[in-house]
């Protein structure tokens, strides 16, 4: 994967890595449930548009979450009863991590970043 790797082989990718589900209601993106990828560090907030940024989520919740944190999110999927894979959210977030520090940059997404991070770790 590169930096220019393009919207669908990103999404590609993240279904070969997580699987076919969304990370936050679980439900199985296929037939209706359109996949989408959905940026961890949201764009308006810095977010690279890099796999290691990226999970598999649902269309509607994709949508619904808009600029949510992904901290503030699980805990909004919990509240309606679904099932999000915390996991693999702090999973993503870490790898987020990691990149940022192997290909420098991205200043802007650093600090809301690491406030994830902690909240993920706090969660724990």
């Amino acid at each position: 994967m590169t930096a220019r790797t393009g919207r669908r082989e990103r999404l590609r990718s993240a279904v070969q890595r997580d699987g076919p589900r969304c990370v936050w209601c679980r439900r199985e993106c296929t037939g209706l449930v359109r996949a989408t990828t959905d940026h961890l560090v949201p764009k308006v907030k810095g977010g690279p548009s890099w796999l290691e940024n990226e999970v598999v989520a649902c269309a509607r919740c994709n949508r619904e979450r808009g600029h949510r944190s992904p901290t503030d999110w699980v805990a909004e999927c919990e509240r309606r009863g679904w099932r999000p894979d915390a996991d693999a959210v702090a999973r993503a977030l870490r790898s987020l991590d990691r990149a940022i520090v192997e290909r420098g940059g991205q200043r802007r997404a650093r600090p809301y970043l690491a406030a994830q991070l902690r909240r993920v770790a706090r969660a724990a």
